[in-house]
């Protein structure tokens, strides 16, 4: 089998509610879909979240070229191979060796989206090769895993306790643990949502928190403290995006709260010195954001092996693969209570896997399980 070619979907849809995390508004939503050919009919489905997408779609278009007659099924030959354009190389600059030239370093988001959308469409392909999904493949037997409903995003004008509302209702329809955003408020407003949403949703449900990295250290300690009489399962993304893994462990010592990170790292290799500090009890990853599900499944392995339970960002049509195959290893997949939010992956697919009674259901049929709306495609592709 050989890769014939790489057609890429942009689509977008603006969202009837815009809303707010504690670093930036969110007023669309944006998903590119990449369509993996081969010779022998055999066609894969990656979806990447990001942008620009017209930058995503062109270095994934170049991506096509280098990887174009190689086999679809030996995955990290071809992870590797176009990992390599992101750095200088022996014989790289002018594209001696076969390759483009060194990409740009304000690319590397973008190409590391690229390269995760291709990935995905190449595990697509290995699942339906073998005729098993791709939880199977990698040696889970769970079809149900257990998933949590994000929201309690900030919406102007909206009252504070607005957002016990909005978890309630993802309880009633059966999620055991809700998650919302904090950080952009100050202490009481957010101590005043946090209240609210504990009340509203009972003592029998986990409850996290969502920060988006607005804190400093001792500011973070503070926080920490003043909510941790709300029986909060963790703290996630709580320090600054510069702050690295040495600032986590200071913050983990004094913690009462377990923290979660992970979902802004790019690679494996910075994940793994924040699995390493020990300042970790969850790490989160986005096979959709950045670098595709191999990358994520080394993540997961070295989790494994460090006792760091595996918590996918998003798309859990497509993560909660890897949190069947992983097991007790996994605390679970993240699902948008509201599919306001993410209404691209609601209609983008006729036939995946479903969320219904706080698990993801994935369903038996080859790879990801996924089978695309085409009408929908062409009605918002952007």
């Amino acid at each position: 089998m050989k890769i014939t070619q790489i057609k890429l979907h942009p689509i977008k849809v603006s969202l009837q509610q815009p809303s707010w995390t504690a670093h930036e508004i969110g007023k669309d939503a944006t998903l590119t879909l990449f369509e993996v050919q081969t010779d022998e009919g055999v066609t894969g489905f990656g979806e990447v979240q990001g942008g620009p997408q017209t930058t995503i779609c062109e270095l994934a278009a170049l991506f096509g070229q280098c990887i174009e007659g190689m086999d679809p099924l030996a995955h990290v030959e071809i992870w590797e191979r176009l990992f390599s354009t992101l750095s200088p190389r022996p014989g790289g600059l002018g594209g001696w060796d076969g390759l483009p030239p060194p990409l740009p370093r304000g690319q590397r988001p973008q190409a590391m989206a690229a390269i995760g959308g291709i990935d995905i469409a190449l595990w697509d392909i290995k699942g339906k090769a073998a005729g098993l999904p791709v939880y199977k493949l990698l040696g889970g037997s769970r079809r149900s895993v257990f998933t949590y409903a994000t929201g309690g995003y900030y919406i102007e004008d909206a009252p504070l306790t607005s957002v016990a509302e909005e978890m309630s209702r993802y309880v009633e329809m059966g999620y055991r643990a809700v998650k919302i955003k904090t950080g952009a408020l100050g202490l009481e407003d957010e101590l005043t949502r946090i209240r609210a949403v504990r009340d509203a949703i009972g003592l029998d449900t986990l409850f996290m928190l969502d920060m988006n990295a607005p804190y400093g250290v001792e500011d973070c300690i503070a926080f920490a403290n003043a909510v941790a009489p709300y029986d909060i399962l963790w703290l996630e993304e709580p320090l600054h995006w510069h702050l690295q893994p040495a600032d986590y462990v200071r913050l983990a010592n004094a913690s009462p709260i377990p923290l979660a990170h992970g979902e802004r790292e790019w690679t494996r290799f910075t994940i793994r010195d924040f699995i390493d500090s020990g300042a970790l009890k969850y790490v989160q990853f986005d096979s959709t954001r950045h670098a595709g599900f191999t990358e994520s499944l080394r993540i997961a392995h070295l989790a494994e092996q460090k006792g760091v339970l595996i918590a996918p960002h998003t798309a859990p049509h497509i993560h909660g693969h890897l949190v069947s195959a992983f097991g007790d290893a996994a605390f679970g997949a993240e699902s948008h209570g509201s599919h306001d939010r993410h209404p691209l992956q609601e209609h983008l697919y006729k036939n995946a896997a479903v969320v219904r009674d706080g698990l993801v259901h994935l369903n038996d049929d080859p790879g990801f399980g996924v089978e695309i709306d085409w009408t929908y495609v062409e009605k918002v592709r952007s």
